[in-house]
């Protein structure tokens, strides 16, 4: 009988899916997953439109990217972090920062080795890595403020370490890891010759006295790391699926080698868009950490209006909120509560743990506040009327 692969017979239905089935079906009010729900500036749509009836951009575009996104991306990276990328063989263009992360694991990882995974992840991570016949070695960070233990850490590294997936700005808990962390995550990828594959697609969100720093950026890291990076949180544009990996050319042409079998290339007059979006003024980039900053705000008046704890995030658009002041029972359940009583829909983090650490979810939930003003301030009027409930 046909059936299929046992290599995705694991994976189930992602927690994204039921939990945006479950909040139409309740009209609540989505704070689950990470897009936003206004547009992308209007002069970035500009530039779009004029790629489409250019007449020359409609067909494949080059498998690495065009020349003119490959050139913004290593601008880009010069102009914050003064890293010197090679736009020609350091750039690889891709679907989104998804397929670049996958690619970077087929194209860097062979089967048997361990790749180290921090807790809780974005959940492409561990697929990817079982996908690839590698292992996924699990670290967790501990709450409230979302810490790792260095004896853990230390103590996931060994001989058989092929990399680590460094996902800073953090994606669920929106922590920033500082400069002591990442040195001593440096320190340890040195002395057991690992590849950081850095996940870095909330690099222009942090908060408050927070800081981004490329973990490439520190002495001697730049030639064992490749950089994922995305188009979709930075210019609101999630569903264009422009996203890219830089690194040394030594390492990008193993992603470049998986890409071309992924997906070849990717969307033509896109690419021209976001490479005009990249080379935006400062003020930009400016103006986007203000908007997300009162958003993060209104969102945290929401939770304390409802009697919530959380940790204030340092960067991304989320929040993983303790919800046991107001509710005892699992994150799943939890989560199908505020559904269904409150009308305002969140994830529950057990999917972003190993099936040994799952139990350390309970009590959180992720909620996201890439949202338009008036629908945060609805949140906040459901959520206070839970909480007199």
């Amino acid at each position: 009988m046909s059936a299929i692969s046992q290599r995705v017979a694991p994976f189930g239905t992602t927690i994204f899916t039921e939990i945006n089935q479950l909040a139409q079906q309740h009209s609540a009010l989505n704070l689950g997953q990470g897009k936003p729900d206004f547009d992308t500036p209007t002069a970035i749509l500009d530039q779009v439109v004029q790629s489409l009836r250019a007449g020359n951009l409609n067909q494949y575009a080059p498998g690495d990217g065009t020349p003119a996104l490959r050139q913004a991306v290593a601008r880009h990276a010069e102009r914050f972090y003064q890293l010197d990328i090679d736009p020609t063989h350091g750039v690889i263009v891709t679907s989104g920062a998804t397929e670049g992360i996958f690619a970077s694991i087929l194209g860097l990882v062979d089967p048997g080795d361990e790749v180290i995974v921090l807790e809780p992840f974005y959940d492409s991570y561990v697929p990817d890595i079982l996908m690839a016949h590698a292992i996924p070695v699990f670290v967790p960070l501990h709450a409230p403020d979302w810490h790792f233990d260095p004896a853990e850490l230390r103590a996931a590294f060994g001989k058989k370490t092929r990399a680590i997936i460094l996902n800073t700005p953090h994606n669920p808990t929106g922590r920033v890891f500082t400069r002591e962390e990442l040195s001593f995550i440096a320190a340890l990828c040195h002395e057991y010759d690992v590849t950081v594959i850095a996940d870095e697609v909330y690099e222009h969100l942090t908060f408050g006295e927070a800081y981004h720093i490329p973990i490439a950026t520190l002495p001697g890291m730049f030639e064992r790391t490749v950089t994922v990076s995305s188009s979709g949180k930075l210019f609101s544009a999630t569903g264009w699926k422009i996203g890219w990996v830089s690194g040394p050319p030594a390492l990008i042409e193993g992603v470049s080698r998986a890409h071309q079998f992924i997906t070849f290339s990717v969307h033509h007059p896109t690419q021209e868009a976001i490479a005009y979006a990249l080379n935006l003024p400062t003020s930009y980039y400016q103006e986007f950490q203000q908007l997300y900053t009162s958003k993060r705000a209104l969102l945290m008046s929401a939770l304390d209006g409802a009697g919530f704890r959380y940790t204030v995030p340092d960067g991304t658009y989320f929040i993983m909120v303790d919800y046991t002041p107001l509710f005892s029972g699992s994150a799943l359940d939890f989560t199908r509560y505020l559904i269904q009583e409150a009308g305002v829909a969140c994830i529950p983090p057990g999917a972003f743990y190993s099936a040994d650490h799952a139990h350390l979810a309970d009590g959180y939930a992720r909620l996201a506040f890439c949202k338009s003003d008036s629908m945060l301030h609805e949140v906040g009027e459901r959520l206070a009327r839970l909480a007199r409930a």
